[in-house]
Parts: structure tokens; C-alpha cells; sequence
């Protein structure tokens, strides 16, 4: 495996003055954004295959084990709040539990039973899109967990750093970062895990385009939660809608900070009108004012 295999450039950078040493850590983390250029093509495949299964009403799913398994969580509870991504479609599969996600729980990345249980204790089904995630691609609890979903039906994708890795050819769709030696010889907290929080980013996004959750650059389906975000919604409407920002705020408040529905309301539309109008759509902002 490459990510566990010395780098000869840095073999004494413990001698090395610091802003040297600094230098070569940002030089790797870049190296490390460069390995998933080749791999465009296959996150669109997966995109596209996940976004239709999606569209069913299905979840999205993390397996993973330590670093990995964190960087899972991270990307998955971004969604809800950046996307209005419901969190009753969101499971968390991670080695050793959520005590993991703090602590590390030694042996459990190597349990498979547990990993069999937890897909099933999950209900993952056909309507489900499971993402493992492993730096070595061999982790037996991420390998698990693929087979068991893979078996119920799911659609499942693999992100791994090693090319050749078991997890590439289990899973329906294989994400290759290929990111080599770490500075510190196999510590994938470093390139490889810059490498899978890109590819998530990537993945993750890309399938709410697909799903109708962006228009314009915009994440018209974000939850409005705080200040910030208040203002973020009103000058989303006052942009999309052509209007003033008093007006944008007052169809915002109207629409109980449903930022897609308050744009139809400050482009004239009347709040029954307007309901049926994104129902019809399939709560799509740019179909539904294509339609109006």
C-alpha cells in the first residue's frame, strides 16, 4: 500500500528548520487535491447513479473506520443545514460507534460482524446510496459494510487511496485518490485525508445539483437558522426575484424562510399558487419559475 510506504524526501524532516518542515506538509496537502483530477469521469458516474436512486426518497450513508469514518460524519452533517438535506435520510456507520468519533476504539475497524449488523440494524435497502470509505481499501469493516449493502440491494461507492484496493472492486462505483507516501510515513490523517474530505465535497454537492437543490450558484435550499443566514436568504430573494430588499424580507418572512417558496411569492405568485406550483416541480426552483 503506497500510503503506508516512506517518502526518502522526508526521511529527516524532523531535523528540518519548521518553516521548512511547514512548507512540505502544505506542498503534500496540495499533491494531495492534484490526485483527484484523473478522477472526474468516476465521481459523475457516481453522481448520476446516486442521484437517481436518490430521487426515490432514499438516504445516503457513511461507513468508515477512524479518520475515515470522522471524515464521513463531517461531510454527511453538512448536508442538512447547506442543503435542507432531511436528517432522517442521513446514517452514520462508524467502526467501534459513536463513542469513535472522539476516542479511538482499538479492534473495531477490523470487526465485520459489527459491520453486517450495523447495515442491517440501518435498514439499508435499494432506495439507499452507501459511500465506504477507507485509505487502505482493506479495512474489513468498511469492506463488510459494502458487501452486506451491496447485498440488500443498495448502491454503494467506494473512496480509497490505493490503487488496486479491494474496496475499488467491491464497490459499484470506485473513487481512486491516489495520493501516495505521507510526509509522516502512514499517517493518512494527512494527504489521504485531504484527499477523501475533497472527494466527499465533491461527491456529496454534485448530487445536490443533480437533485434541484442549488439554482444560480445558490443553495436556495439551505435552512435559515441564524442572522448570518437570514440575510444570506433575503438577498437570495431579492436577487432571484428582481425585487427590494424590503420585499425580498417580507416574502422571506411570509414564507416562513422557505427561500424557494419566498421567491415565487415576491414574483407576484400567491402561497397556494405557489406550493403547487414547486409540488409540481418536484420542489424544483428553476422548473417551477420556467412553468410560472
Amino acid at each position: 500500500m503506497t500510503t503506508e510506504t516512506i517518502d526518502p524526501r522526508y526521511v529527516d524532516i524532523d531535523m528540518w528548520p519548521t518553516e521548512a518542515a511547514v512548507e512540505a506538509i502544505l506542498a503534500s496537502q496540495i499533491e494531495a487535491v492534484e490526485a483527484l483530477k484523473s478522477q472526474a469521469g468516476a465521481l459523475a458516474a457516481a453522481t448520476d447513479a446516486a442521484a437517481e436512486r436518490l430521487r426515490g426518497g432514499g438516504r445516503i450513508a457513511y461507513a468508515g473506520a477512524g479518520t475515515s469514518g470522522r471524515i464521513g460524519v463531517q461531510d454527511g452533517v453538512e448536508l442538512t443545514p447547506t442543503f435542507g438535506w432531511p436528517e432522517a435520510r442521513l446514517v452514520f456507520l462508524m467502526a467501534g460507534g459513536a463513542a469513535a468519533l472522539m476516542k479511538t476504539q482499538e479492534g473495531a475497524e477490523d470487526d465485520r460482524d459489527a459491520a453486517r449488523a450495523d447495515v442491517e440494524a440501518a435498514e439499508i435497502g435499494a432506495g439507499d446510496v452507501l459511500i465506504g470509505i477507507a485509505a487502505s481499501g482493506r479495512t474489513p469493516y468498511v469492506l463488510a459494510a459494502i458487501e452486506a449493502a451491496r447485498d440488500a440491494g443498495a448502491l454503494t461507492i467506494g473512496v480509497s487511496n490505493n490503487a488496486g484496493a479491494p474496496l475499488l472492486a467491491l464497490a459499484d462505483h470506485g473513487i481512486l485518490a491516489d495520493t501516495g507516501s505521507e510526509v509522516i510515513a502512514g499517517s493518512t490523517r494527512m494527504k489521504a485525508g485531504t484527499a477523501q474530505k475533497v472527494a466527499l465535497n465533491t461527491l456529496s454537492t454534485a448530487i445536490m445539483l443533480r437533485l434541484g437543490l442549488v439554482h444560480r450558484g445558490l443553495m436556495v435550499n439551505m435552512q435559515v437558522s441564524n442572522a448570518k443566514l437570514l440575510s444570506r436568504g433575503q438577498a437570495m430573494v431579492r436577487d432571484l426575484a428582481g425585487v427590494d430588499p424590503a420585499a425580498a424580507a417580507a416574502a422571506l418572512a411570509a414564507a416562513e424562510n422557505d427561500i424557494k417558496l419566498a421567491v415565487l411569492l415576491a414574483k407576484g405568485l400567491d402561497a397556494p399558487a405557489a406550493r403547487a406550483l414547486l409540488a409540481r416541480s418536484g420542489n424544483n426552483l428553476r422548473r417551477a419559475l420556467d412553468d410560472a
